[in-house]
């Protein structure tokens, strides 16, 4: 009983050191996430309008990965996703991103699932580079992987709706 004891109170007193030692999420990598999560949500809801804010108008969109054997490779203009009309046909949620950011620049990784409908697809990661110019953050480019598990996670809030 009294190993059972230290053993709990060593690995209680590591685990505290551990989280005291944990990095903090800064400002700036906050508000490069919020920005690459609210480019989903408005790619999702097909709300152009905001997408337009948050996206350089040079910016560019493009995928790679594997789809029923055959190797996928593109890359485009969100100009694809802006101009877009009607309501959006897919759901993309990320989830457990991570920030690096060095004064004007920042890369976003970000894990994400997608359904078509209420269909799985596929999911993969997201990898934004962000531009930070009048105070504000935006998309210059979005490159994502296309992957089916064990490659990747769904979103650990499970199906959306």
């Amino acid at each position: 009983m009294r190993n059972a004891i230290q053993s709990f109170l060593v690995a209680l007193v590591l685990a505290h050191a551990a989280a005291a030692q944990a990095p903090s999420v800064d400002a700036e990598s906050k508000a490069a996430m919020a920005v690459a999560d609210s480019v989903l949500g408005a790619l999702s809801s097909g709300n152009t309008a905001v997408l337009a804010r948050l996206v350089l108008d040079s910016a560019v969109v493009g995928g790679v990965g594997l789809r029923d054997g055959v190797e996928r490779l593109s890359l485009r203009s969100w100009a694809l996703y802006v101009n877009r009309k009607g309501p959006s046909t897919f759901t993309e949620r990320g989830f457990g991103a991570s920030a690096h950011v060095q004064d004007r620049v920042a890369q976003v990784w970000m894990p994400y699932d997608l359904y078509t409908g209420d269909k799985w697809s596929h999911c993969g990661v997201d990898t934004f580079t962000l531009m930070k110019s009048d105070g504000r953050w935006r998309v210059a480019s979005l490159i994502y992987t296309i992957e089916q598990p064990p490659a990747c996670q769904k979103h650990p809030a499970g199906p959306p709706g």
